[in-house]
């Protein structure tokens, strides 16, 4: 039903007329409300759109600038990469061009020394055709000189009228002397062969060469002097009827020689041990001024006991001082009786010591024990602490002394006993101990000798080096451990200079005695002088 209809049902319905306008009323309200949410709805829809509208418009605002952002960026990025990668184009073009240039330098380095040795080459292409020359020309000289030789020879056997014996012996000096080049040259291509060798068998001949070792000194000091305030002393050190030099004698073992030397009596001894104390107990009485029998024997024991305290201790410092342990205590008194006791001034003692290091340093270079053979050097000398008591070398005495003791080592034992060759040796550290034993003896200051022998060693050398051929001068030098010989290059080869210092060494070792070793120096040369007026 529409409205008019409603409306005029109304007016024609007069009771229910009020109800009629009301409900009219209402429904014309609920319309009109109806309209208007519908008109407020699309105008919301309608800004809403216009909303949206605008959002979509600042988003595309937005995302063309983030795009062109983006896209500056980028460029910018791009840029930066190969700006980069043109540095390191060029640093890489830098380094290409340095190595080339590097190359070409080297190439052209290479080039000169090919050219180098291509020039040495023709040199010596052309020095080697001028030997030949020279060679071909030598041996018809020397073709020519033989020929010579031996027309002589048979003038002089048919002009001279020789005996069979002198014509033979004037055969043997010329074939002597054509030979003689021959030699030289044959001992000078050994040694050449020998040296050429030596690295491969380096250990074979380092222990063949350290066996050369010095010769045993026999020769020891045996007396000392104590010196007296008056020559009064001596009447009271001999005593009524020579009662208190007897005594001094019996306690001590020595030898006291009281005579006419003012000031001084000498004290005669083999054992160094007892003449220490012999000297030491003098001196003791001589201070204390007491002298008869039954002082002397106070005074001498007494002396002996500290003198055997300080040979024990001696030799207990000695043993410490090698870091050896393990030894018998007469091992150690033994040792320590060797600080009382020289060889040409060389103390025992230290000698030992010395021994022991350079056994150890000469074992270790060759890949040994050098703890073992510390203690081979140690005790090499200990039989000298007792050979003036019994017969025999002291290399014998002291491997009987040593094994009596506890020495169990075979190798200790055969050096103590053939470090002077007088047994073989069955183990590397017996030449070991040699070479260093002739070490500690030749080196200077080791060892004295008197002027008189020392002169007379010079001279003997001097007349070995002078009685060769062809030698004009010869000098010992260096305290006579080398000799140096100038001989004439006129007469002497280059070759036959290598025979002449090998005959002097030869002769040397044959004829003299000497510590350690002697070089022996040939110098041959050739001054042309000539004077600018």
């Amino acid at each position: 039903m529409d409205v008019p209809n409603f409306l005029l049902l109304a007016q024609a319905d007069g009771s229910g007329g009020s109800l009629a306008w009301g409900l009219g009323g209402l429904v014309l309200g609920a319309i009109a409300g109806a309209l208007g949410a519908r008109f407020l709805g699309s105008k919301r829809l309608a800004d809403a759109k216009a909303e949206g509208e605008r959002i979509r418009g600042q988003a595309r605002d937005e995302g063309e600038t983030i795009r062109e952002k983006a896209k500056v960026e980028a460029e910018k990025l791009a840029l930066d990469r190969k700006s980069e990668f043109e540095r390191e184009a060029e640093g890489a073009r830098s380094e290409l061009r340095e190595r080339d240039r590097r190359l070409t330098k080297r190439e052209d380095q290479f080039d000169r020394k090919e050219q180098s040795l291509d020039d040495r080459e023709s040199k010596l292409n052309e020095r080697t055709e001028s030997l030949d020359a020279r060679t071909t020309k030598l041996g018809e000289r020397e073709s020519e000189v033989e020929s010579l030789i031996e027309q002589q020879t048979e003038k002089l056997q048919r002009v001279a009228d020789l005996s069979p014996e002198a014509a033979r012996e004037l055969l043997l000096e010329r074939v002597e002397e054509k030979c003689r080049g021959e030699a030289s040259k044959l001992t000078r291509k050994i040694i050449e062969e020998a040296e050429e060798g030596a690295r491969e068998r380096a250990n074979e001949i380092t222990l063949q060469a350290i066996q050369r070792y010095a010769s045993e000194t026999t020769s020891e000091s045996t007396v000392r002097t104590v010196e007296i305030p008056s020559d009064d002393m001596k009447g009271r050190i001999i005593g009524r009827e020579g009662r208190n030099i007897r005594a001094i004698e019996k306690a001590t073992g020595a030898d006291i020689i009281v005579d006419d030397t003012p000031g001084v009596i000498v004290v005669s001894c083999f054992d160094k041990v007892r003449q220490a104390v012999a000297v030491e107990g003098l001196n003791r009485l001589i201070a204390d001024g007491r002298l008869h029998p039954t002082r002397i024997e106070e005074v001498i024991e007494k002396v002996r006991g500290e003198i055997e305290e300080r040979v024990i201790k001696s030799g207990k410092e000695a043993a410490l001082e090698v870091k050896l342990k393990g030894f018998h205590p007469k091992v150690i008194e033994a040792m320590g009786k060797m600080s009382y006791r020289t060889s040409y001034g060389q103390n025992v003692l230290r000698h030992s010591v010395e021994v022991a290091f350079l056994s150890q340093i000469i074992a270790e270079q060759l890949g040994l024990d050098g703890r073992l053979a510390r203690r081979c050097g140690f005790l090499h000398d200990i039989g000298k602490a007792m050979d003036h008591e019994m017969e025999g070398g002291h290399p014998k005495i002291g491997m009987d002394f040593a094994r009596q003791y506890g020495e169990k080592e075979e190798a200790v034992l055969n050096a103590i006993g053939g470090h002077h060759a007088d047994i073989p040796a069955t183990t590397w550290y017996t030449p070991i101990v040699m070479a260093a034993d002739a070490v500690s003896s030749a080196r200077p200051g080791a060892r004295r000798e008197s002027m008189e022998r020392y002169v007379q060693r010079l001279n003997e050398l001097q007349d070995i080096a002078m009685s060769q051929p062809g030698v004009i001068e010869a000098y010992a030098i260096q305290a006579g451990r080398e000799v140096r010989v100038m001989i004439d290059a006129d007469r002497v080869s280059d070759d036959e200079a290598y025979l002449i210092a090998h005959n002097i060494a030869k002769r040397v070792a044959d004829e003299m005695t000497f510590p350690g070793e002697i070089r022996v120096t040939v110098l041959r040369e050739t001054r042309a002088i000539e004077v600018a007026r």
